[in-house]
């Protein structure tokens, strides 16, 4: 019974301790005084903290431009639906980094033209992809 108690709870205890700490003996340095690890774990804290920080930023500015650009496309489809020439076409608007597609089928160039126009004049709109293309079979819904 007592032998079965060694096997079963000590050698699996001795063997995890060992794995445990066999870890810290490879990555010691003997050569380094106490200060210098320290020193050197102290800079991968550092290191560590930067690198958190950084990928925290970039989720953050990821996040602000996806929000402006859902912002845009909005803008860009309340003006086509206000005017005129623009009201009544299917047009499908996306907009990647201030940079606006207009895609669908229109009536005529000048209804394109005019789409263009309009995304080109909402605020914050760097740039119009317009790749709408004219066509008189378009069926209304």
């Amino acid at each position: 019974m007592k032998l079965t108690f060694a096997y079963k709870v000590l050698v699996p205890s001795a063997i995890l301790s060992l794995g445990l700490v066999l870890p810290g003996f490879a990555h010691a340095d003997y050569g380094a005084t106490a200060s210098e690890q320290m020193n050197t774990a102290r800079q991968s804290m550092k290191q560590a903290g930067s690198d958190t920080g950084a990928a925290a930023e970039a989720i953050y500015h990821g996040t602000v431009i996806g929000v402006h650009d859902t912002a845009i496309t909005a803008k860009v489809k309340a003006a086509l639906h206000g005017d005129n020439a623009t009201e009544n076409s299917e047009i499908q608007v996306a907009t990647a980094a201030g940079i606006v597609t207009l895609r669908g089928k229109v009536l005529s160039a000048h209804v394109a033209n005019r789409a263009e126009e309009i995304a080109q004049n909402t605020e914050g709109v760097k740039k119009v992809k317009n790749e709408l293309k004219v066509s008189e079979t378009i069926v209304a819904s």
